[in-house]
């Protein structure tokens, strides 16, 4: 049998009704673009999470990028990203002539460690760079440990974004991601727990002033005139179409993240004693983004993507490069003392199929695969 590492068309199947009526919809509508399900949407989205603000807008990248122009982030300023995610979360610093400075994570969250921070924090001072901002990510799922890492930032006069792009809905000691930090960012590309069937993001923030200068960014940098800008912004919209899905698709956003638990809580329990399985620490909930063990060695996981791989088990490794050492970013700066967590990672971590429609049988396979 053909085993999905996402599997999109089962979810599909049981809301395909309300979809085509969704998308039908829009379509008698005519109103493609900031139609009134992208504000629908966003008072969903606002509701769900207990954020004040939230503002979608063309993808995840643009949204960081939104937040860091709000934030007024600028030529000489250090913002300050762990080195193992993904790269947008470090390519929109440069981006708007910022300087990224790579710190080090932590081996068993895989989220940002704040000792790393403190570090990097010292070495922007000696470089005669601004500490601005800091980029926590919530990476696989599970939400970055913000009461230290805020604690830090407001010691050194910093904002906090949470880039949830993959760990939208996470809770974090009863707070759910998207109200914690100043700013929040996610992404609503297919494969993500709460994703459309194209490209979208959202921004979230309790600063009134904050939430206006991203509404002016995120549509040219309007004004009050429709052709007066006020100032130099982007073309970052999410389209009526995508909002009309995504409403639907929040409705079992709820529903889906305790599935995800269930199917994360039978691999871990069946995989302890051969892997380094994920660790939650406690009063935190992952949105089970992926699921992703450590193996011995690199050695060790090339042998079990092989062996997978012939019993029909598709197996992903995120992240093979930490961003440091990827040919885009190793000019920048980093802590001074390495990010040796961060390469290890990259060498042994080994992700498996994950979804809320994982069914036992198939989850079974996968598990028997591995062993």
């Amino acid at each position: 049998m053909a085993i999905n590492f996402i599997d999109l068309a089962a979810q599909q199947a049981g809301i395909r009704t309300r979809l085509d009526r969704a998308i039908a919809n829009v379509l008698d509508q005519g109103n493609y673009i900031m139609g009134p399900q992208v504000k629908q949407f966003e008072a969903g989205l606002a509701e769900f999470c207990g954020a004040r603000h939230a503002l979608s807008c063309a993808n995840g990248t643009d949204a960081l990028s939104l937040a860091l122009m709000a934030l007024d982030v600028k030529a000489g300023d250090a913002v300050f990203v762990p080195s193992f995610t993904f790269a947008a979360t470090a390519e929109v610093v440069p981006f708007i002539g910022a300087t990224p400075i790579f710190v080090d994570v932590l081996p068993d969250t895989f989220n940002l460690d704040v000792e790393s921070l403190k570090r990097g924090i010292q070495e922007a001072k000696k470089l005669g760079l601004t500490p601005k901002c800091v980029i926590a990510v919530d990476l696989f799922g599970l939400a970055a440990d913000f009461d230290p890492i805020i604690a830090i930032a407001r010691e050194n006069g910093m904002s906090v974004i949470d880039d949830a792009a993959q760990g939208f809905g996470a809770r974090y000691h009863g707070r759910v991601t998207g109200s914690i930090a100043d700013i929040t960012t996610t992404s609503f590309f297919p494969a993500k727990p709460l994703g459309c069937y194209g490209d979208g993001g959202a921004v979230f923030t309790e600063d009134e002033a904050l939430a206006k200068l991203i509404d002016s960014y995120r549509v040219h940098g309007k004004g009050s005139h429709k052709y007066d800008n006020e100032r130099i912004g982007m073309n970052s919209r999410l389209d009526t179409l995508q909002a009309a899905i995504l409403i639907e698709k929040l409705a079992l956003f709820p529903e889906e993240i305790e599935k995800r638990q269930v199917v994360a809580a039978r691999y871990s329990e069946a995989l302890s004693g051969l892997f380094e399985t994920p660790y939650v620490p406690e009063g935190l909930v992952s949105t089970w983004a992926q699921y992703t063990v450590k193996t011995g060695s690199e050695a060790a996981r090339a042998t079990i993507q092989e062996k997978a791989k012939a019993a029909g088990v598709p197996t992903v490794v995120y992240y093979p490069i930490p961003l440091h050492a990827q040919t885009a970013f190793r000019s920048y700066p980093r802590d001074p003392e390495g990010l040796a967590v961060s390469e290890d990672l990259a060498s042994r971590v080994l992700s498996l199929p994950m979804h809320p429609y994982l069914d036992v049988e198939t989850q079974d396979l996968i598990i028997q695969a591995l062993r």
